[in-house]
């Protein structure tokens, strides 16, 4: 690959030659040639202009919270929006932010101005673009429910998308299926509600996570889709695979939708761990599991 930094620092402050694993939450995966830190829209706009005319792979990471990066290394250019875009204003019963905002500060501020509506957020280690990008939920939830708006950079110019432009479903929405579209903010429609109500449900929810989930171990949270029938995690458990360890990358025994890294664990000990699990459910119970965990920079 050519050398392009100093055509990518024209528009953004640059770093090279970073592991992925450093900026993913299940800690694994490869270096990155670049990662770039646009400041503002011009700034992504002429970034964008760059990789375009010169053809460079590139990828959009929030915080990473739900990517499985391949061991080998990235030839191309990661841009993250959480160091710049991360401003949201409130508006009555709206909070516009940008799409590298922490979703759980995003919902914490909202609590602290008396707004329900994102407390099922309040867990999910996420940007506003990633949550937006996966329809994100928890506690039977997600983004679709709040969603009023979304600003969209695609071919050139920035619009903004309906909810149902936005093609939201379980756990997908239209800008999977449209990477080169570069989400920049959000317009959520919240409630008006008591403060200490909301931050009750919050301290709640954060208690049951802490209890429920494998908190103390690198993981991408939840690795399969709910079937339509049966959870992901009775499967699992029915085919008798708690605390099934192949290298580093571990069925959790505390929650056994979860694959965690106990250490040393390789993008190639957690896939072939995903794909026997995904063959035992399908020879036990005959069903379909997919995994929710996108896949980064595979063959």
């Amino acid at each position: 690959m050519n050398d392009y930094r100093e055509l990518l620092e024209r528009y953004a402050q640059v770093d090279e030659n970073v592991p992925l694993a450093h900026m993913t939450t299940l800690r694994i995966g490869g270096n990155a040639r670049y990662v770039a830190y646009p400041e503002n829209f011009l700034s992504l706009e002429g970034l964008m202009r760059v990789i375009a005319e010169n053809g460079i792979p590139y990828k959009m990471i929030g915080k990473g919270s739900n990517l499985l990066c391949a061991d080998r290394p990235f030839e191309g250019v990661v841009i993250r929006l959480d160091r710049h875009f991360t401003d949201c204003y409130f508006d009555g019963e709206y909070v516009t932010a940008e799409a590298g905002a922490s979703i759980i500060a995003l919902a914490y501020e909202a609590m602290k101005n008396g707004l329900s509506g994102l407390e099922f957020a309040s867990g999910i280690p996420g940007t506003v673009g990633g949550v937006i990008f996966m329809n994100a939920g928890a506690y039977k939830s997600s983004v679709a429910d709040i969603v009023d708006s979304v600003s969209v950079y695609r071919d050139g110019k920035i619009e903004w998308l309906s909810p149902e432009e936005c093609a939201f479903a379980y756990r997908t929405s239209i800008f999977q299926q449209h990477p080169e579209w570069i989400v920049l903010a959000a317009r959520f429609r919240l409630a008006h509600e008591d403060q200490n109500a909301i931050r009750s449900l919050m301290d709640s929810r954060r208690e049951r996570r802490m209890a429920s989930q494998p908190l103390d171990f690198p993981s991408a949270g939840s690795v399969f889709r709910n079937p339509m029938d049966t959870p992901a995690w009775k499967l699992i458990e029915g085919i008798g695979y708690r605390g099934r360890q192949i290298g580093g990358a571990k069925v959790s025994e505390k929650h056994v939708n979860f694959i965690v890294n106990v250490g040393g664990a390789t993008a190639a000990d957690f896939a072939t761990l995903a794909d026997e699990i995904i063959e035992k459910v399908r020879e036990t119970y005959g069903v379909d599991l997919h995994m929710e965990v996108e896949k980064f920079n595979w063959q």
